[in-house]
């Protein structure tokens, strides 16, 4: 009798464990087919959905989905080192091992052992061309060659194996054979010769190809390495101690603790020098701050008590007491090297075809090889000669740049970006900012400082200024809307007292307003299209509105209900006009001038009556008459206006919309367009969803920023171009001219070795980037 068991849920399971993502170290790779078989390898592993490798970064991101992350995480290293290569942590990735021996780097070491060992194979060759035939003896060539074969070249033999065994290929295996071939002939040469002769033998071309494709290797890593110096210089800025000041319970003075031991609530000491050890805000003192890890402003930010402090910005001159509001991974720092990170660990779409010819790439070229051989040997040539080509082909071949090209440039243009305080998310982002030929601008904040100021109150005939003015502030008192800010700040300014809890049901109509009761009335302040929508007759004021709209002013309407029968629709009275201005950015025309004049339609958003939006677009060069002023759109159409704007006329193609933004009523518009690029001015809660939903952040409120990411991003896809267009024409020249024997291996060896470096070189051209200034 059989026992029968349940079998778990699989939906159950699924849902017991989130979905989660694991970053992952990767030692080992060299080209662009072990990219494609640790992707393989990964993506059939139980509870794998979705793989990425990156070549430059040496890193893999899982994406697990209903498992558990420990356990897998265990499989996906044990599948790494299967397939050939060294699992790590990205702690030991990022922080590469800078020790030195005899003031030499480790990596570097096999490189000048194969140059001494080859120097004296090479010696007859420069001889020859200065008309001095000579040569080693064979058995000294031998031993010359023979350890730079078998020992500095075993790192090609055991990737070549793993390959075989693996069923597919790479470069490594490729130099194996290649190499293995020219020791091997020239070893049967040395054997089968006669006593006293001295045959020509090969042993120089095996020894310097594989001496140069270490150093090729070695340049390309150190390359390599410069690329990821934006996610090293974000690491570098967080602190490692703190001072924590005595709480008066458990601590009864000043405490040195480990960054990683700090609490939000917590209050440290920031003193002259340091950096903040955490975000947080100024309790006690003054100072000012550099925060140009942040937003790429050099010039220092003053800080006062209640203002707001990034952990990692550097403190001025002054010491103050900061207490701690966000820690570890819900920090701007960590979130600023989340973004760099996911840019670089992502694939742009045009990799996707690098890859599917990196998969057949190593077999074409065995296959090239073998022909090369048959043919030379149809031809009539010598086995040594028809080998050596065979060689070359196999040696010249270099999948290895086909594998750098994109990702260096990815890796250069968004750490350049970030430097810069230009946020890119993913290469997605990156690539299609490039084609972008529309801009739409949300209005307030993005275009104007944010920051409106109440110019005037209009009170209705026998309504008391400042007591409208009261109610008004106890109505806005726990909102975080600019104009609701400008209201309380005209009550501070005018010393009006709001008593504490004076408003009730307070609600906030989006788009249009606030309303609660105060004191029993029932009060709605908003703008004018809700006071219509509510019935509320302006009466005498309404010429006076008109009148304010046309001078660029936002106007709102504080109206009370009338009090009546509550069997019908109740009524609303006008107390008074409230007249809000605000005040364009500086540079904000210039920079709007500098996108008309490369191409680009510009669009204005806004949520402000016609007036108020077509004086500010005025203001700011935008061209009414042209239809590039939309006015009274909701947060919730924002949307609809990217939609209608990608449409094209008819016999043209769609538009790329870059929509700008900077709160969080931006972020389904953000989402909507081709490329979201959110300016984080704040730190608040409106800012990190506007951020979440673009592909680009600007780390500071600058427009110049929106012209400058477009920039960055078409300069680095003109790199990731310029590196394909390399990489395939140095193999598609390359091969044939190996083939027809126009290239001996030791020519070849170099120029593939030249090929990885020089695409990687073109790409940190792009670290010399820098932002247009105004």
């Amino acid at each position: 009798m059989t026992t029968m068991t349940a079998s778990p849920d699989p939906v159950a399971s699924h849902s017991t464990y989130p979905p989660t993502q694991i970053d992952l170290g990767i030692g080992g790779m060299t080209c662009a087919s072990c990219v494609t078989r640790v992707e393989k390898a990964l993506r059939k592993q139980a509870g794998v959905s979705d793989a990425t490798v990156n070549l430059a970064t040496e890193s893999a991101r899982v994406t697990l989905m209903g498992v558990d992350e420990a356990e897998s995480l265990a499989r996906i290293k044990r599948a790494v080192r299967d397939a050939g290569y060294e699992p790590r942590s990205m702690d030991a990735t990022v922080n590469a091992d800078n020790t030195h021996v005899m003031g030499v780097p480790p990596d570097l070491w096999p490189v000048l052992i194969g140059a001494l060992l080859s120097a004296p194979l090479v010696l007859p060759m420069v001889g020859d061309l200065l008309g001095q035939h000579w040569m080693l003896p064979a058995w000294i060539q031998f031993l010359l060659a023979t350890p730079v074969q078998f020992v500095l070249g075993a790192r090609f033999y055991r990737a070549g194996w793993h390959a075989l065994k693996a069923r597919t290929g790479n470069m490594e295996l490729l130099v194996a054979i290649g190499t293995t071939a020219g020791w091997a002939l020239s070893t049967w040469l040395w054997w089968r010769a006669a006593d006293g002769e001295t045959p020509h033998l090969y042993y120089e071309a095996s020894a310097v190809v594989i001496t140069l494709v270490l150093l090729g290797k070695w340049l390309e890593a150190r390359a390599k390495r410069q690329t990821t110096s934006a996610i090293r210089a974000l690491h570098a800025l967080r602190p490692e101690r703190a001072h924590l000041l005595p709480d008066g319970v458990r601590r009864t003075e000043l405490t040195d603790v480990a960054v990683d031991e700090l609490l939000p609530g917590d209050l440290i000491r920031v003193l002259p020098g340091e950096r903040f050890a955490a975000d947080g805000t100024v309790v006690q003192g003054h100072t000012q701050a550099d925060e140009s890890m942040l937003t790429g402003e050099a010039m220092p930010v003053p800080k006062d008590e209640g203002d707001h402090v990034t952990g990692g910005s550097l403190n001025g001159e002054g010491s103050v007491d900061v207490r701690v509001r966000a820690i570890g991974a819900q920090s701007v720092l960590a979130h600023i090297i989340g973004l760099v990170q996911d840019a670089q660990a992502g694939k742009a779409p045009v990799q996707r075809m690098v890859d599917a010819v990196a998969a057949v790439f190593v077999p074409v070229v065995l296959g090239i090889a073998l022909v090369t051989l048959l043919g030379w040997l149809w031809a009539g040539a010598p086995m040594e000669a028809a080998l050596l080509h065979a060689v070359a082909v196999l040696v010249i071949a270099c999948p290895c740049a086909l594998g750098l090209a994109t990702p260096a440039a990815i890796m250069a243009g968004t750490g350049v970006a970030a430097k810069h305080g230009i946020l890119i998310k993913d290469a997605q982002a990156l690539e299609i900012a490039h084609k972008v030929d529309t801009v739409a601008f949300d209005k307030t904040g993005t275009l104007t400082e944010g920051h409106p100021r109440l110019l005037t109150i209009e009170a209705a005939a026998g309504v008391d200024e400042m007591a409208v003015l009261r109610v008004a502030a106890a109505l806005q008192a726990q909102s975080a809307h600019p104009l609701a800010r400008a209201v309380l700040e005209a009550a501070t300014s005018r010393a009006v007292v709001v008593e504490a809890n004076a408003a009730t049901d307070v609600q906030s109509v989006s788009g249009r307003g606030s309303q609660g009761a105060v004191k029993g009335a029932l009060l709605a302040l908003g703008s004018l299209r809700w006071m219509d929508e509510l019935g509320a007759p302006l009466g005498p004021l309404d010429a006076r509105a008109k009148a304010l709209q046309a001078e660029g002013a936002t106007v709102s309407v504080l109206a009370s209900q009338m009090p009546g029968d509550a069997s019908v629709i109740p009524t609303w009275a006008p107390l008074a006009l409230f007249a809000f201005g605000d005040e364009p950015k500086a540079g904000a025309a210039e920079a709007l001038a500098d996108l008309r004049a490369q191409g680009m339609r510009l669009f204005m958003v806004s949520g402000d009556n016609q007036g108020a939006a077509l004086a500010m677009a005025q203001r700011l060069g935008f061209r009414a008459d042209h239809g590039e002023v939309i006015a009274e759109v909701l947060p919730g159409d924002k949307a609809a206006v990217v939609r209608r704007l990608r449409t094209a006329a008819a016999g043209e193609r769609s538009h790329a919309v870059a929509m700008v933004g900077d709160g969080v009523n931006d972020a389904p518009a953000l989402a909507a367009a081709d490329v979201g690029m959110a300016m984080s001015h704040s730190q608040g809660a409106s800012a990190d969803v506007a951020m979440h939903a673009a592909g680009i952040t600007l780390m500071r409120g600058d427009p110049m920023l929106v012209a400058a990411a477009l920039d960055i991003s078409r300069r680095t896809v003109r790199k990731i171009r310029q590196n394909l267009f390399w990489a395939f024409f140095y193999n598609v020249a390359g091969i044939p001219l190996a083939a027809l024997g126009f290239l001996s291996p030791v020519v070849a060896g170099a120029a593939m070795a030249l090929s990885s470096v020089s695409v990687v070189s073109n790409a940190l051209l792009l670290k010399r980037w820098k932002p247009p200034r105004r």
